[in-house]
């Protein structure tokens, strides 16, 4: 016999089921990739010593880029008949954008230093080729970006000047979020979606199963379920793939949409149990009856609530016109 608690449980996986998974499909998992550091800088050194091992000096030679696994990536999912999402991360130089004090501050080299510059030749190529393949395009927000609605704006020109077309979505670098004041940001500028909730230390559903929509109109946010960093994959992955299918049984269970964060990096040499792991976390899901694919894709398919007519006193909402 079932509790009046269970029944409830059900009649509410099955309302999220009709309002945002495709078809007869049980869930959904969203696959998304934060394309942060496409080049293996600093890095080298800092992992020669870690490590004791000097190969990782060879890695900034010509031709040794094992961060570049762009490659690696869409044969795993163009061999699994899925797509995914890659947020393009345009963000500031410290040496000619940051102010000079900040040469002498740790953090600063961290957060801008060893980045790309998203008008270069090769990345320019790798957007396009990603988006003729299928994949989605998104804006990966700069560290500073969440706060500073004309610095979106901008950096959102700019990847869409590269792509061709608008981008649907994406999500704020370092999950850096001013609620609600970050989603006001990102409608006012013409993103329809925002994928920065979640945590970078801890996995599972702590923001529901389903997308919130905190303006009660068409921009939604499709909670992170889980970052690669948060599980110890290449400590013990028994364990987290333990913990990824717990995520899935749950997402089953409560007709749920999943999204998780791979970044490009961990594709590589250096950390060998990553791309496996990740390769089977899509199998199990497409097994499972998922729907599995990249969140501006789902979002095409949602009805949406009509938007709203009155922007606030504040003019934090302008619409989905064209970009301010």
């Amino acid at each position: 016999m079932r509790s009046a608690g269970s029944i409830g449980q059900e009649r509410d996986a099955s309302d999220r089921r009709r309002e945002v998974i495709p078809g007869e499909n049980s869930f959904a998992l969203c696959l998304t990739h934060d394309v942060d550091r496409p080049y293996k800088t600093y890095q080298s050194p800092y992992y020669a010593v870690r490590n004791r091992s000097l190969s990782h000096l060879l890695d900034v030679l010509p031709g040794r880029n094992p961060y570049w696994s762009f490659d690696r990536i869409r044969a795993i999912e163009d061999g699994l008949g899925v797509r995914s999402a890659f947020y393009i991360l345009d963000e500031e130089s410290l040496f000619t954008d940051r102010p000079r004090r900040e040469l002498l501050d740790p953090k600063a080299w961290s957060l801008y230093t060893g980045r790309y510059d998203i008008e270069d030749a090769r990345i320019v190529d790798l957007i396009h080729e990603l988006d003729d393949g299928g994949w989605e395009i998104g804006l990966h927000g700069s560290y500073n970006s969440y706060r500073d609605r004309n610095r979106l704006r901008e950096q959102k020109r700019r990847v869409e000047a590269i792509l061709g077309r608008r981008v649907a979505g994406g999500r704020q670098h370092h999950l850096n979020l001013s609620i609600p004041e970050t989603w006001e940001h990102h409608a006012a500028v013409g993103l329809r979606y925002d994928a920065s909730l979640g945590s970078a230390t801890e996995y599972g559903f702590e923001h529901g199963y389903g997308l919130h929509r905190p303006f009660d109109d068409e921009f939604a946010v499709f909670p992170l379920t889980a970052m690669e960093i948060s599980l110890p994959i290449e400590g013990d992955p028994d364990r987290a793939w333990a913990a990824m299918e717990d995520l899935l049984v749950e997402a089953e269970a409560n007709a749920a949409v999943m999204t998780v964060l791979w970044h490009p990096r961990f594709f590589c040499s250096d950390t060998p149990n990553h791309a496996p792991l990740y390769r089977r976390l899509i199998e199990r899901a497409l097994e499972r009856g998922a729907w599995v694919g990249p969140p501006g894709e789902l979002y095409e398919q949602l009805d949406h609530p009509e938007p709203a007519t009155d922007p606030s006193p504040q003019g934090a909402r302008t619409g989905f016109g064209p970009s301010e």
